[in-house]
């Protein structure tokens, strides 16, 4: 299927690696150009390199998108090099287990601030340019949202909050014809997912523990099944939808658990 995203410039935020950087490779496979900013330089100019030798246009810029001013730079210079912005895509954050018994409320509206603020920011600099594209928003949350982990406030603030202002922007910007929505991924195997099952004392044990209550076939969802879906959500295909939440995670938070 074509989904009709060739030439468009889609600027993911956290887009080197895990489920950003499948998304800017999905994205790729539609011949769109993916604009990927993440924090390291040595990621970020490899996918660069890979995208390159393969034939992609795409783009890098390295940014701490927490860092004052850094937002607003990243959408100048997509501007500048591409002259416009067809899609937003919110992703980059990390579950820094800022818990409520364990943290402090310091260490709460710093984890808040670090995986929420970069959202509306990104937004808001990419606004003009989304207007004038009739583009869309799609914020990558969390099933943590919706079902908690436990020992985790800050983040979970963070996820709750970015499924609020999908429909918010929603609302919002209904009279540009700019889409916003959300996917709340559940357990994908991520490098940041393989440091914090490390952190346990047997991490096999404690994978099989999560996996066995995945209704769907008891596995993990695939990165590439989350980028797959983020780009039919991007294109025009699924041009009537906004306002939405997905839940591509086998089952987890909608079905009964006990199923399996």
């Amino acid at each position: 299927m074509d989904l009709g995203l060739k030439d468009k410039v889609i600027l993911i935020t956290g887009g080197t690696k895990g489920i950003g950087g499948a998304i800017s490779k999905a994205v790729a496979g539609e011949n769109a150009i993916p604009v990927f900013v993440g924090r390291g330089e040595a990621s970020g100019k490899e996918m660069l390199e890979t995208f390159k030798t393969s034939g992609v246009n795409a783009h890098f810029i390295q940014a701490n998108l927490n860092e004052e001013g850094q937002c607003k730079r990243i959408v100048d210079e997509v501007l500048e090099i591409f002259g416009k912005i067809d899609a937003l895509v919110n992703n980059a954050g990390v579950n820094d287990t800022i818990g409520l018994e364990t943290g402090n409320p310091k260490k709460f509206a710093n984890s808040v601030y670090n995986n929420l603020n970069h959202y509306y920011e990104m937004a808001h600099f990419c606004l003009p340019a989304l207007k004038k594209s009739k583009g869309n928003i799609l914020n990558i949350s969390s099933k943590i949202a919706l079902v908690g982990q436990g020992g985790t406030s800050g983040y979970a603030a963070s996820k709750g909050a970015q499924l609020a202002l999908t429909r918010e922007w929603a609302a919002e910007l209904l009279p540009y014809n700019i889409r916003v929505n959300a996917i709340l991924p559940g357990e994908v195997m991520t490098p940041l997912y393989k440091t914090w099952l490390n952190s346990f004392d047997k991490p096999e044990q404690k994978l099989n523990k999560i996996t066995r209550n995945i209704p769907m076939g008891n596995r993990m969802t695939l990165d590439t099944e989350i980028a797959d879906l983020a780009a039919f959500i991007l294109s025009k295909k699924s041009g009537h939808t906004t306002a939405e939440w997905f839940s591509p995670d086998g089952g987890y938070v909608h079905l009964d658990r006990s199923l399996t």
